[in-house]
């Protein structure tokens, strides 16, 4: 671990974060510019709302440079195939109200002197797996997003977790922890949680899974065999314990299982550079963060952040 005992390091799913600003905050008034803001404030508010609770020495806003990897699509076509737009070639289905906000939230960190972390061909889940490994047995990492398939990163004995914002928000996370998934899911690490989602497969992400299995029975097979790899060693060596129609549908799902591992675990090795991750005791740009306030009414929002980085 660091040699700081307060060192921690809080890696952003900015896109799950800003997305759930948008549909979660209201309106607001009209402001100089023109431009939808609820996003952009409720992007802010979040990030004074975490400082403020983990108090961390370090911030990732984790990017999607990418946010469906062509590599991904190879081995699994419809890898959020549903989400394509059908008025952007291969670009991602995003609000009307919300396309002009992700700029002034790209500008606002910079302003601010949050790192925002994203590379080429990778999406921030990557990204964040990448930051999970080099700074485990480092210093505490607490991850949050929206998005279930992070669990995987989760390890209790490099203080690695997830605050899981998809019921209560930043306000009031799901902790995910190695206790967490083994009472909610019935696996025992992040690692089995990866295996256990690859078996069973997500709709959100178009990860057919295989077909009959859902949860309760991929747990199971994991738990019995240890491993995806495990159960598909057992199957292929005719484990007698494996029959049926269980049997039936893994043998199915072959081709899917070949390569299921590569779309649903992240990265861990993305090239993400030398950036200084280190959280700022103050305002980086006051100059920037003063016009940004000003032109679209975020006056109030940075204040918070303001408020939170100097506490």
């Amino acid at each position: 671990m660091s040699d700081s005992a307060r060192d921690r390091l809080l890696l952003l799913d900015s896109a799950s974060l800003y997305f759930r600003a948008f549909y979660g905050v209201p309106e607001r008034a009209p402001v100089p510019s023109g431009l939808p803001t609820n996003a952009v404030a409720g992007f802010l508010d979040m990030v004074a709302t975490l400082i403020t609770r983990y108090r961390p020495t370090h911030v990732v806003a984790c990017w999607d440079d990418d946010w469906r990897p062509q590599w991904r699509v190879d081995a699994i076509p419809t890898y959020k195939a549903h989400r394509v737009s059908e008025d952007a070639a291969d670009g991602e289905d995003v609000p009307d109200e919300l396309s002009p906000q992700v700029p002034l939230i790209v500008a606002a960190l910079e302003s601010i002197g949050i790192a925002r972390v994203g590379a080429a061909h990778y999406e921030a889940d990557d990204v964040i797996g990448t930051y999970a490994m080099r700074y485990r047995d480092v210093m505490p990492i607490d991850i949050v997003t929206g998005d279930r398939d992070l669990f995987q990163l989760v390890d209790d004995a490099s203080s690695t977790r997830v605050l899981y914002t998809a019921r209560g928000g930043v306000r009031d996370p799901d902790v995910i922890t190695q206790a967490f998934l083994e009472g909610k899911y019935g696996v025992s690490t992040g690692d089995a949680y990866a295996d256990m989602a690859a078996l069973r497969g997500d709709t959100s992400d178009g990860l057919p899974g295989v077909k009959g299995i859902g949860d309760k029975t991929a747990a199971t097979l994991i738990r019995d065999f240890g491993s995806l790899a495990g159960v598909r060693e057992a199957l292929a060596a005719g484990d007698p314990t494996i029959k049926g129609a269980r049997r039936l549908r893994l043998e199915e799902a072959s081709d899917y299982l070949d390569v299921a591992p590569l779309v649903v675990r992240v990265a861990h090795d993305v090239p993400v550079g030398d950036v200084d991750i280190h959280l700022p005791a103050d305002i980086v740009d006051p100059a920037a963060m003063s016009r940004l306030a000003v032109e679209h009414g975020l006056t109030s929002a940075f204040d918070r952040v303001a408020t939170a980085l100097r506490q």
